[in-house]
């Protein structure tokens, strides 16, 4: 036996080739996806930075904490609560204490010489930007606009902070910042909570990697922001719980702890949950499309040796001994590919995971660790698809008695068995069920990356296990009018296309994954992008939109007053914070919030009333949308505020779901502590709307707020994605696709190999060479077609069940059909298709002579 299958390895080379590259490269994309899925499982321990020379650290409740039946329920506050004051004159008993502030600064007119040290926002993650210098350089600027934050200077040596020029800022008008040392003495125009004002510069830090700061003295950081962030105590630990224990919400932080007083604490193990969820739908992307890829080459390579069981079966051979050949054939390129595919994939991993770092993915120590079980996981994948794609392939086959095998090597008949029916109507049914589910229970969850991203792989399989059934039809229908055309070319390559179903099946599966991926991943976003477009447009009424887009200390009362004193003006103020409700006694569910002027909201904001009315909005009640638990207008619900704040609402009004950004709406009473970062300027009726936004830009445009008009505003809100996002699906896709364009090659080159006794007949029958390679290229270019038309259905299939969930939301958009990059992936299918067809095509005719063609297989 072992003896007979290297035989046949030795005579099928070019199958063994085909079945190797694609086993080889889905388990390398397996492995290189499990090692890195791997790597961000386990976050490193994050440091404390900002406080990180503290001994204890009192902060205010950062959380809400709420008992129920189950168990405590946990979730962060939109906005942290100040270390009340009391609390902090009782711990001066204990020890000596330092009152830490944060305030955001905007400098509105830097100096020359000033130099930016640090990265460009607070609390970024390393990846987020360039690494500071250890020292000023001179010749730069200080850093102006926003992402500045000021803090008292008393805190700035236990963050590491040091000055290398210049004192500490001792009276009102000083500061210290990072700049060049020859900035000691200058002017400073900025802007603080407190208002604009002139600073002198009193002294030059070194850079810090975390932050970009701003020290005042003591005195001035108070005036400025009299809430206490967090409380230095320099005391004994122990000594300092007792002295807090009654009062609930305040964590006393020692050692690692002290990281939550950071800006940014879990930033690291927030970027690894982000990678983990696009790494784990890539994962599950790239090893459907590998085991589908594998599982059809092997049956398509024991589909192609029919011819040569039929003489086995002849020559005496009994069904177990063919199955028990062909499975050890599997088995022996199985291991080699698999062990060559993991080999690769621990070299493919590093790669990827500096991609990811490059792309601003993953942060910036982000590494690919060492981990086995990946290997494991992907070597026995690999292994079981390869034997049991052969199994059962081979199934069918070695029941077939001799002569039949003899018959059916010749005509494809019976393609379709009583197995790949049943597989592939129930998973037709499994996928549409799913659709319907979702549409009946949570449309919302159709609108999810994870969702639209691996709901496609049901309908894939299914449409390639039906495809044979269609095959045929599709591809006369595709051929009938090249078929028309003069010559014997077309009608041939009608004829061999329909009539060879397992050939251009197995050939058209990769262009259907390909076409199906691309179709359903990019149009699911396009569609829903432009629902929220169109979603965002229908909401917006106000004529002029001013939004604080750097989170610096503009939008404040003076900014609005002078806004609304603009004759005919009205103004919409809002500020985003957030809501928590406990449903059902178990959840702790938190909801994005909107407070708002509710005087102007119907002006300025369209927003979709299902039920009530907006203009009832008052610090008594709340707008919901229907997704909550209890939407009955006037009825009371018992939320938390943005600051943990509890409160009992009435529902005024109830808004539809939609995309997914109709959210709750409060008035500025119940914001939580949130700062304004909107305004919305809607015109009365008679107003001069020229005089008044050229007011109106006139006031806010010389203090750094942009005011733009509705459409300008618009278009910026065109979800366009960032890039990365963009990186994100290219991690998805562009793996895949690449990895389905090369299965396209590697098909090809099996079925045009399998050909070469079509290609010496047709030589034999007065064809030329030019003639030949014609027809090879017309049948792969309708293939590619076939295979394209088969993924265009399962791509409707899915948009579809998107548009009906959207309508299902009250956010109705058009089904949105990427052409573009449909097209550009057939083009690229059928170019990869024709070059290794006709490739393989002209070295099969420049090889033997046609009587050698003519000699049985194997000889």
């Amino acid at each position: 036996m072992l003896i007979m299958t290297l035989s046949s390895l030795r005579a099928r080379w070019v199958t063994l080739v085909g079945t190797f590259v694609a086993l080889g490269l889905g388990v390398t994309l397996m492995t290189t996806m499990g090692l890195c899925l791997a790597s961000t499982l386990d976050a490193p321990r994050q440091r404390p930075e900002r406080l990180a020379g503290a001994p204890v650290v009192v902060r205010g409740a950062d959380e809400l904490r709420v008992p129920s039946p189950t168990g405590e329920r946990v979730k962060p506050l939109a906005r942290s609560q100040a270390v009340p004051v009391a609390i902090a004159e009782r711990l001066t008993v204990v020890g000596r204490t330092v009152a830490d502030r944060s305030f955001s600064v905007r400098m509105e007119s830097p100096s020359p010489g000033a130099n930016a040290g640090a990265r460009p926002s607070a609390g970024a993650s390393p990846s987020a930007g360039a690494s500071p210098s250890a020292g000023a350089s001179p010749g730069t600027r200080v850093v102006a606009g926003a992402g500045l934050i000021g803090h008292p200077w008393s805190v700035a040596g236990y963050g590491g902070h040091r000055l290398v020029a210049g004192r500490e800022p001792r009276s009102a008008a000083e500061i210290a910042l990072v700049a060049d040392p020859s900035a000691v003495g200058r002017s400073i125009e900025a802007r603080t909570p407190a208002g604009p004002g002139t600073w002198t510069v009193s002294g030059v830090l070194a850079p810090v990697p975390y932050e970009q700061a701003v020290f005042f003295s003591d005195a001035t950081a108070a005036r400025i922001a009299p809430r206490i962030d967090n409380l230095v105590v320099l005391a004994a630990p122990d000594t300092v719980r007792q002295v807090v224990s009654a009062t609930p919400g305040l964590r006393v932080l020692t050692g690692d702890d002290r990281r939550l007083a950071d800006t940014d604490p879990d930033r690291d193990a927030d970027a690894l949950v982000a990678m983990n969820a696009l790494l784990g739908t890539a994962a599950g992307v790239t090893t459907f499309v590998s085991v589908f890829v594998v599982a059809t080459t092997f049956a398509f390579a024991v589909a192609q040796r029919r011819r040569e069981i039929g003489l086995l079966r002849t020559a005496g051979a009994t069904p177990r001994q063919v199955r028990r050949a062909m499975v050890a054939e599997a088995a022996v390129v199985g291991v080699l590919a698999s062990a060559a595919g993991c080999v690769a994939g621990a070299r493919a991993a590093p790669w990827l995971a500096r991609v990811l770092v490059d792309g601003g993915l993953a942060p910036g120590w982000f590494t690919v660790d060492d981990y086995r079980w990946p290997f494991h996981v992907a070597f026995w994948t690999g292994l079981l698809v390869a034997l049991t794609g052969v199994a059962v392939a081979t199934v069918r086959v070695g029941r077939i008695r001799p002569v039949e095998a003899l018959r059916e090597a010749s005509v494809d008949t019976k393609t379709m068995t009583v197995p790949r029916w049943v597989f592939g109507f129930g998973l037709l049914a499994t996928g549409l069920g799913l659709l319907c589910w979702r549409l009946l229970s949570d449309p919302g969850d159709a609108l999810h990356r994870k969702t639209y991203t691996t709901q496609p792989m049901l309908l894939i399989a299914a449409a390639a296990l039906l495809a044979p059934a269609l095959i045929g039809a599709l591809t006369r229908l595709i051929a009938w009018l090249p078929a028309q055309l003069p010559g014997a070319t077309g009608m041939l390559m009608r004829e061999n296309a329909s009539g060879a179903i397992r050939r251009t099946a197995a050939v058209a599966a990769p262009v259907l994954v390909t076409v199906a991926l691309a179709g359903s991943l990019l149009g699911a976003t396009a569609t829903i992008s432009g629902a929220k477009a169109a979603e965002t447009r229908e909401q917006t009424t106000a004529d002029l939109i001013v939004q604080d887009d750097d989170l610096g200390p503009l939008l404040d009362d003076r900014t609005v007053a002078a806004v609304r004193a603009v004759p005919g003006a009205r103004v919409l103020t809002s500020a985003t914070t957030a809501v928590y409700t406990l449903e059902e006694g178990t959840a702790l569910i938190r909801s994005e919030a909107h407070a708002v002027d509710p005087r102007a909201l119907t002006a300025a904001r369209h927003l979709p009333v299902l039920a009530g009315r907006l203009g009832d909005l008052d610090d008594d009640g709340i707008v919901v949308n229907e997704e909550w638990a209890e939407h009955t207008v006037g009825e009371r619900v018992d939320v938390w505020l943005g600051d943990g704040a509890p409160r009992s609402l009435r529902v005024v009004a109830v808004l539809a779901t939609g995309t997914g950004s109709n959210g709750v709406y409060l008035t500025a009473h119940n914001a939580g502590g949130a700062d304004l970062d909107r305004l919305d300027v809607s015109w009365q009726p008679g107003a001069d709307r020229q005089a008044g936004e050229t007011a109106i830009r006139a006031r806010l445009e010389p203090v750094g707020l942009r005011v733009q008009t509705r459409d300008q505003w618009l278009a910026e809100q065109l979800p366009t994605g960032s890039r990365q996002t963009r990186l994100g699906f290219l991690v998805v896709l562009g793996i895949a696709l690449v990895y389905t364009g090369i299965a396209v090659a590697n098909t090809m080159v099996m079925a045009t190999s399998d050909r070469v006794r079509d290609f010496a007949v047709l030589r034999l029958a007065g064809a030329t060479r030019r003639q030949v390679l014609l027809l090879v290229l017309a049948e792969a270019l309708t293939v590619a077609v076939t295979g394209a038309v088969l993924g265009l259905g399962v791509t409707v299939l899915n948009l579809l069940g998107i548009g009906a969930a959207l309508a299902v939301l009250s956010a109705p958009a058009a089904i949105s059909l990427p052409w573009p990059a449909l097209g550009l992936t057939l083009a690229a299918c059928a170019a990869v298709a024709v070059t290794a067809a006709l490739v393989t095509t002209a070295s099969a005719l420049r090889g033997r002579g046609l009587t050698g063609r003519l000699a049985p297989h194997g000889q």
